[in-house]
């Protein structure tokens, strides 16, 4: 079930941010200072790797490989950064947020429902 953490650190010029971890993934919203939310972000991981697929108003999904900074052979290790990716595994994506997004309240669970679902 996605928990949500209490002490989030907020940036005040760019609005409130909520995180909930769960087993198989996190989601992290982000809201205006109206209350709006203005995007989220599902976290998850592939055997290949870690994924983010990102929603924004108007502009839609955007799926990304998470690079961890490992593989630089240069200077150490770096910071993880979000890079293109391919292909969005949307059947495993909706059947994880739904076994794990039971506890969130309705309206927010309702909008990454009906956004997943409408794939844009």
């Amino acid at each position: 079930m996605l928990v949500e953490n209490v002490n989030v650190r907020q940036e005040p010029a760019a609005g409130r941010r909520r995180w909930f971890d769960g087993d198989r993934l996190e989601l992290v919203v982000w809201y205006n200072a109206a209350g709006a939310v203005t995007g989220f972000q599902i976290c998850y991981a592939l055997p290949d790797g870690e994924r983010a697929l990102t929603w924004r108003p108007g502009a839609g999904f955007t799926h990304c490989a998470v690079d961890d900074g490992d593989n630089w052979q240069v200077g150490g290790k770096q910071s993880p950064v979000l890079v293109a990716d391919g292909e969005v595994v949307w059947a495993e994506l909706e059947e994880r947020f739904r076994a794990e997004g039971l506890r969130l309240e309705p309206a927010l669970r309702d909008l990454v429902t009906t956004r997943l679902a409408a794939r844009e």
